[in-house]
């Protein structure tokens, strides 16, 4: 299968333009961006093809470099990262993956970065019924081995409508359910860095499925999809 590498330009211009920041440096050096760009677009479509042969991928996005600084104090014009994200296909199966290439600061995550109410409800639903199924698929030594610990934003005390005092509190306070992977500057430009993402992509599969079988039933486990 078709490999692809981040070279180190990707990071060297990063870095430039973190220090540099301004409309005026960027016009100067739009050539280069658009070449490094493109590379990191083919790297991300690489990582998708791969991941194609063991999960049904619907879509891949690669994020703009331009930043919205209407609402923000921040008015630097530009990111000083790259990212995609890829989507599953159909309402079947859940959660997405999502790549983050900035220097020093490179990671990948999966998970479910913003459930919607629904979804949020149904998932902490599950786990105040029962939540050793899902203890189980994310303490497995081989996952955290990769993904480590569970991450994510959570309520401060207990979501309302529940027990503050339960047992499985801890989980069903958070309002993410990411995990996220991260690496250094030499190991993204190492030639082994796109599989080592999609076997790490293909090594969440146990955690989606459990997702995905909650969110597309109700708690009798009956379907709730047409």
């Amino acid at each position: 299968m078709q490999n692809a590498v981040i070279t180190k330009e990707v990071f060297s211009f990063l870095k430039e333009l973190e220090q540099n920041n301004t409309r005026e440096w960027f016009a100067e050096h739009k050539d280069r961006f658009k070449e490094q760009e493109a590379g990191v677009k083919h790297f991300f479509s690489v990582v998708m093809e791969k991941m194609k042969q063991h999960d049904d991928i619907e879509k891949m996005k690669m994020f703009r470099i331009y930043r919205d600084v209407r609402f923000s104090k921040n008015k630097s014009p530009y990111k000083t990262h790259l990212a995609g994200s890829y989507s599953r296909a159909g309402a079947r199966l859940r959660g997405g993956y999502y790549i983050h290439l900035q220097p020093g600061n490179s990671f990948i995550a999966t998970g479910f970065w913003e459930p919607n109410k629904e979804d949020l409800l149904r998932i902490r639903k599950e786990l105040e019924l029962d939540a050793t199924e899902f203890k189980k698929v994310i303490n497995q030594t081989s996952f955290k081995k990769i993904w480590g610990n569970l991450e994510g934003d959570e309520v401060k005390t207990a979501p309302k409508g529940f027990n503050r005092e339960h047992p499985n509190i801890d989980l069903i306070k958070k309002k993410q359910f990411i995990f996220v992977r991260k690496f250094s500057d030499n190991e993204v430009v190492s030639k082994d860095f796109s599989q080592i993402v999609d076997d790490s992509f293909k090594a969440i599969r146990p955690y989606f499925d459990l997702m995905s079988d909650i969110l597309t039933t109700n708690l009798n486990g009956e379907s709730i999809l047409d």
